[in-house]
């Protein structure tokens, strides 16, 4: 069976007992996990580039995207690389350039919604966004109606894109992804990002994005894929694929702040991102004390402003106090001017509503409260009155860290896989919008801009994919795991005062594209080797088969436990208390100097050892193969404790992970 047409869905998602059928799962639909960015990654506009750049196809398997944006401008432009198979499937409103050189798009029943546009146009953003991410042209003077004033750019400016638009309003189908990688493979794509994911993780072979990126691996394609956005709770991550490279989101070094004065003068900063400017102080109002009695509410809904939920002559041309952080829609449908909202939750991103906002800490809300409590009385004078500022730019010197809402190890499914791989920018970004809708999407949001800044791992996925890329113009020949290892063993190492679940938050640490372009040594892995592990983990020969196209049998011979994949980072679960020592087979392929000499250098906490065998790596030549073993001895009480390997030859530090922890 041709490799680039593997992934027929036809037989896949109906019926399990035909020959080539890989296996069978429910059609179900995966979610979005919807440009200070670079500079703060140590990514400049000047960094050095090769002439190949131009021909690096980024596959984008997304919601679309919107052509006419400046960021996806062809001018300047060569034709397509000669390599390039894919087409354009071009209608009344929507054309392909030099920049965007394919568009297809996926509807396999046929059902769209009112929203949706039968294109690859992007009526909802998040596919523009992600494209300029990771390959946007330069546009100077960018910004979401004045915030984040800049530069929007890509991390590879010259790269082509490829479009898939796998994702419409109500999620993204199974069996679409699965066509949009058969395509994408087959056209000629050189990395695939996929900002995509579902709410659970499933076994490898029962998840669409999962069979999809190992056909992309077998093609020398490496897939990359948000971790997620359903933190911080632990084992929350969904794309887990050792052979797909996963991302989770962090903050850069700009955050956004939105001050509520009241009557009183008083100044309370809160987070949220304002483009409104209000002309004065207005009427605020606690939720609280609004209820919509006539419709069955009291003031214990009211409260948090849940929709149908306020009494509309009270609450309209108000600023109304809210409970909880909601999407704003209550307040709007019954007429608010603004809306100040408190509570306990996590404030390190910041939310875009259709109405000014502020989300403020508890603290200070409770004093917002307090206020309206002492001056609603009967004197008209003394009315509660507040006005909510646009919002401003403020450094955050805390960054990067990884936020809140990034799904976390340990891995659910093969829990000795470290899971997330690595982490990227992913909060408060700044890139191409869609013009078919507004900067919120919701009803009664009229501004319509060609930038916007919004969060998730989404975000953080397309920095990744371009880093990706940017490695594959220099190294054209290299594997996706060879790849995904320099940018895993290059990553910056990541404060654990700040990232309380350390790994399980980060995985390798924060990318850093131009120390990976030159790692010094590479955890290689092909077919073969995700086949050995595979087997290992129980699959049958009949799958084996099916998902290969070949004769490869689940033998003894091919049985190899996890801790024998060649993956640039160690994991160990294990029970509280227990003492475990595992061992570790690791092969190190030179891509430095052909003379080196690299020394081991361990560095773990207590509860910890570790010895590796040898300790000195003398290479003759480039490509070389050097094997190593790596024998851990753990215990842990509670939790997480984590340690490193760095094979180092006094240039190059290649950095490994090693964790330990307690499996539920």
């Amino acid at each position: 069976m041709d490799d680039s047409k593997a992934l027929h869905v036809e037989g896949i998602l109906v019926f399990c007992a035909i020959e080539g059928v890989v296996s069978v799962f429910p059609n179900g639909k995966k979610q979005l996990h919807t440009t200070r960015s670079w500079d703060f990654m140590g990514f400049p506009q000047q960094v050095t580039r090769t002439s190949i750049e131009s021909d690096i196809v980024i596959g984008m398997l997304d919601t679309g995207i919107w052509q006419e944006s400046d960021s996806f401008s062809d001018e300047g432009f060569g034709p397509p690389p000669s390599k390039w198979k894919g087409t354009c499937q071009s209608s009344s409103n929507f054309t392909c350039n030099n920049k965007i050189i394919g568009a297809r798009y996926y509807r396999t029943d046929g059902k769209l919604g009112p929203t949706d546009i039968k294109s690859p146009r992007d009526s909802l953003g998040h596919g523009t966004h992600t494209s300029s991410t990771a390959a946007g042209r330069l546009v100077r003077g960018a910004s979401l109606l004045g915030l984040g004033s800049g530069t929007a750019r890509g991390g590879v400016p010259s790269a082509r894109i490829a479009v898939y638009k796998i994702c419409w309003a109500d999620g993204c189908p199974d069996a679409d992804i699965l066509a949009a990688f058969d395509d994408a493979i087959a056209d000629g794509v050189d990395i695939i990002s996929l900002s995509v994911g579902g709410y659970d993780a499933y076994n490898y072979f029962e998840d669409s994005i999962a069979i999809g990126a190992f056909h992309s691996m077998k093609n020398g394609i490496l897939t990359s894929n948000s971790a997620g956005n359903t933190g911080p709770d632990p084992a929350t991550i969904t794309n887990i694929s050792p052979w797909s490279l996963s991302v989770a989101a962090s903050t850069i070094d700009r955050k956004f702040v939105t001050k509520v004065k009241l009557g009183n003068k008083k100044i309370y900063e809160g987070v949220s991102i304002n483009t409104f400017e209000m002309d004065g102080m207005y009427p605020i109002i606690y939720g609280g004390d609004a209820p919509n009695i006539t419709g069955g509410y009291d003031s214990s809904y009211s409260r948090y402003c849940y929709e149908d939920s306020l009494d509309k002559s009270l609450v309209h041309g108000k600023i109304v106090l809210c409970d909880w952080l909601t999407s704003g829609k209550g307040a709007i449908d019954a007429g608010a001017i603004g809306t100040v909202r408190q509570d306990g939750g996590y404030s390190d991103n910041a939310y875009t509503y259709a109405l000014p906002a502020s989300y403020l800490d508890p603290r200070d809300g409770i004093k917002v409260h307090r206020y309206l409590n002492a001056t609603s009385t009967p004197d008209m004078n003394r009315k509660p009155k507040a006005i909510i500022k646009k919002s401003i730019e403020v450094k955050d010197e805390s960054a990067p860290f990884v936020v809140s809402f990034s799904s976390r190890g340990p891995n659910p499914i093969t829990c000795d896989i470290l899971k997330p791989d690595l982490t990227a920018p992913g909060v408060d970004i700044l890139a191409a919008w869609t013009e078919a809708s507004s900067v919120t999407g919701k009803e009664g949001d009229k501004r319509v801009v060609p930038y916007n800044i919004i969060s998730g791992t989404s975000m953080s996925c397309p920095h990744a994919s371009a880093a990706a890329a940017y490695i594959k113009s220099f190294h054209p020949t290299w594997s996706p795991a060879a790849i995904k290892s320099a940018l895993m063993t290059t990553a910056a190492r990541m404060s654990v005062e700040t990232n309380t679940d350390m790994e399980f938050a980060y995985g390798a640490g924060h990318i850093d594209p131009l120390k990976a372009v030159n790692p010094g040594l590479v955890y290689d892995a092909g077919e073969a080797d995700y086949v050995k592990f595979l087997c290992g983990q129980g699959y049958s020969t009949k799958h084996l088969r099916l998902i290969t196209g070949n004769n490869s049998t689940c033998s003894e011979a091919k049985h190899e436990t996890v801790l024998n994949l060649n993956y640039p980072s160690f994991a160990i679960s294990t029970k509280s208390g227990v003492t475990l020592t595992r061992i570790f087979t690791r092969t190190v392929t030179n891509v430095g100097p052909a003379i080196s000499t690299y020394k081991a250098v361990t560095a773990v906490p207590s509860g910890i050892s570790v010895k590796v065998k040898p300790r000195v790596l003398s290479f003759k030549s480039h490509g070389q193969k050097k094997t190593f073993t790596v024998i851990v001895c753990a215990t842990v009480d509670e939790g997480v404790i984590s340690g490193s390997l760095v094979w180092d030859d006094g240039i190059h530090r290649v950095r490994s992970p090693i964790v330990a922890f307690v499996s539920s």
